[in-house]
């Protein structure tokens, strides 16, 4: 934990930073004003109105291991459907602002927004990602093994639901944009020493040659591909396939992916799947069978219990990833990247009601190849999230 001045302003900074982050997405004072001028045009389904939230944790030592990516932790927070024509100026001004800025440089994005069977909803998150080499106990440069790295970051998402007219299938289009900051303003080493320490394990020796302090960012574009079902859930026992294919930009990571997900089991939820921290979607796009949800409601497109496990295969085109080739902005340790990454993973998740409100817990477990050339022997990680819905 910081233990001089010096720590305790990076704290501080970045406590700061996300506390501001975070204020964008309030209502201004001049919330009325924009009322106003608007002549009453903001109707409830422009605005913004959160729906739930999802904490997530991944660490490899539920993979018995210690090194590489090491640890992430993210919250996000989900609106509610916006199923109305979209209104910049009836949004908080940071959210109103990236829909003017997604409108400029990604038209095609918005083309369908006002289609009968298209709705929207936003995704909110901040989120803390580290790296380490292997060798816990060394204080010098280790030149052969992944540079310690940590990130901390805040995004900001649409996902836009469409269902082609007389397609069986529908899609989901996902555009995230993260800011945020790498190197020691990440808080990586604090929050490591901190969990270490509690735990009574072994800290890692070699912080001081962490990457530099530069910002972050990244934009990040998906889509997935279902067959097409109506209510919350596939009701009984079934099975469906989910494919995605994205492209991310930025110095936080430059790739190009796709992917396949199976699902099988017991009241399949009407979502696009389950996957480990990433950028782009989070598992609850908009669905108007949200609003449905009752612990006795009669319903057939209503939420209702129940589990299914999953596994997914992902392969990724990379050609640039800051954990491996350092600051982009200036010289840093950095090793041989390998271009080309293959991800899979298996799991289970249930969902319940608790007093009228949805629960879900999914868990999982991350195998990832080699990703660096001194890299000796594969990846693997866990992953546990507890979505909570009001």
């Amino acid at each position: 934990m910081p233990g001089n001045a010096e720590d305790l302003d990076r704290v501080a900074h970045i406590f700061v930073s996300l506390a501001l982050a975070c204020t964008m997405l309030c209502p201004a004072p001049s919330r009325a004003e924009q009322r106003q001028d608007h002549q009453g045009q903001c109707t409830p389904e422009r605005e913004l109105h959160w729906r739930g939230g999802t904490l997530r944790l991944e660490n490899d030592l539920f993979a018995g291991t210690d090194s590489n990516y090491t640890n992430g932790v993210a919250l996000t927070l989900v609106s509610h459907d916006m199923e109305d024509r979209l209104d910049p100026g009836c949004q908080p001004w940071a959210l109103g602002l990236y829909t003017r800025l997604l409108g400029w440089a990604d038209p095609g994005f918005w083309r369908s927004a006002v289609a009968e069977s298209a709705s929207q909803n936003v995704v909110m998150r901040a989120g803390q990602s580290m790296y380490t080499p292997e060798d816990k106990a060394r204080i010098d440069l280790i030149h052969d093994d992944r540079p310690y790295a940590g990130l901390l970051y805040f995004s900001l998402a649409w996902n836009r639901r469409v269902h082609p007219e007389r397609a069986g299938y529908e899609m989901l289009d996902v555009r995230e944009l993260s800011l945020g900051v790498i190197g020691p303003w990440s808080l990586a080493e604090q929050s490591q020493n901190f969990v270490h320490s509690i735990r009574g394990i072994e800290r890692f020796n070699g912080w001081d040659n962490q990457l530099h302090n530069e910002p972050a960012f990244q934009l990040a574009l998906e889509r997935k591909y279902k067959a097409f079902t109506r209510g919350a859930v596939q009701p009984g026992w079934g099975s469906d396939l989910i494919g995605n294919y994205g492209l991310r930009l930025g110095n936080i990571e430059t790739a190009a992916s796709t992917g396949v997900e199976l699902r099988a089991g017991w009241n399949i939820p009407n979502d696009f799947g389950s996957y480990a921290i990433r950028p782009g979607v989070e598992n609850r796009p908009p669905s108007a069978a949200a609003n449905l949800r009752s612990a006795q409601s009669p319903s057939v497109t209503a939420p209702r219990p129940g589990v299914h496990a999953f596994a997914n295969l992902e392969g990724k085109a990379v050609a640039w990833d800051f954990s491996l080739d350092g600051n982009m902005f200036r010289s840093s340790h950095r090793v041989s990247r390998r271009p080309w990454v293959a991800q899979a993973a298996i799991g289970i998740s249930s969902q319940w009601l608790v007093s009228g409100h949805g629960v879900r817990l999914a868990l999982m477990r991350v195998w990832r190849t080699r990703e660096f050339d001194e890299q000796l022997d594969h990846h693997a990680f866990g992953s546990i999230a507890l979505s909570f819905e009001i």
